[in-house]
């Protein structure tokens, strides 16, 4: 059966768009959760869509006005944030709203027909063309070499900020980076899996891996190898069920849930070993 499914070129295409896009949000979404900004992930996703009406408007690469919209609003919210000093769960919430509306209403006057909405919202992981998996290895080659060569500048704003200030670092500029990344990575990772999968893909295995380790470097490759897990097996799953019970089980729904049903498993054991502990120590201690 699995041999069967990867001997298709379009299965062997999502299994790879899967396996990078894990690599790029374990890497990001570790940040991600650590910061908790979890909501800034879903609110420039949304901006982002005024960027693909905009494309639908002027007849060029949806993707392409989704990165200017998704960037802009990052960079945007990052600079209020400084400057303003509004609360960025207000500011997100803008976004979220505004670029939303944008990109309906150059929907609507686009000529043609109404594109598939649907789709930016759940991705088609199975329909993944050569130049995205392309344009998505480009994208982790970015990730990785800017996450390497800051890495201890990273790591001190993500967990300590002030400490970071104190210190000397330039902390606006590298928390505006960190939102780009963010942005980067929902954008182009949306018209592969959807909105929803990239969200779930953010926060989900890097709050997985924060169970086991507090340490930045293991939580991403911990959260990068339990993405590409839960991608590997919701694949494979719905390939199983679309073959043998002719059952079409949508990847993207399937690979969330799998992936909720980890967290839970792994949130529940880390309750169970930590109230086991100071037990065994008062009876070490009796």
């Amino acid at each position: 059966m699995i041999a069967e499914a990867l001997s298709y070129p379009f299965f062997q295409r999502a299994l790879i768009a899967g396996l990078l896009a894990a690599v790029a949000c374990g890497i990001v979404g570790t940040f991600v959760v650590v910061r908790g900004i979890a909501s800034i992930s879903g609110g420039l996703a949304h901006a982002a869509f005024g960027g693909v009406g905009l494309g639908y408007l002027a007849g060029f690469d949806p993707i392409l006005g989704a990165l200017g919209f998704g960037l802009a609003s990052a960079v945007g919210v990052g600079v209020a944030e400084q400057r303003l000093k509004q609360g960025i769960d207000t500011l997100v919430a803008m976004v979220w709203a505004v670029g939303m509306a944008v990109g309906i209403v150059l929907i609507a006057l686009a000529p043609g027909p109404e594109p598939d909405l649907m789709g930016y919202l759940f991705g088609n992981i199975l329909f993944v063309p050569v130049r995205f998996l392309i344009l998505i290895a480009c994208m982790d080659l970015l990730i990785g070499f800017l996450v390497i060569f800051l890495f201890r500048r990273l790591e001190a704003v993500a967990f300590d900020e002030e400490f970071a200030t104190v210190i000397g670092m330039r902390v606006g500029t590298l928390s505006l980076l960190l939102l780009a990344l963010v942005a980067l990575t929902v954008v182009i990772l949306i018209r592969v899996v959807g909105v929803i999968l990239v969200l779930a893909l953010l926060t989900m295995p890097a709050a997985i891996a924060r169970h086991w380790t507090d340490a930045l470097a293991p939580m991403m490759v911990v959260a990068a190898g339990v993405g590409a897990a839960c991608i590997t097996v919701g694949l494979f799953f719905s390939w199983m069920l679309a073959s043998m019970f002719s059952a079409d089980l949508p990847t993207g729904p399937a690979v969330i849930l799998l992936t909720a049903i980890v967290y839970a498993i792994s949130a529940a054991l880390r309750h169970l070993l930590s109230a086991r502990r100071p037990a065994t120590r008062e009876a070490l201690q009796d």
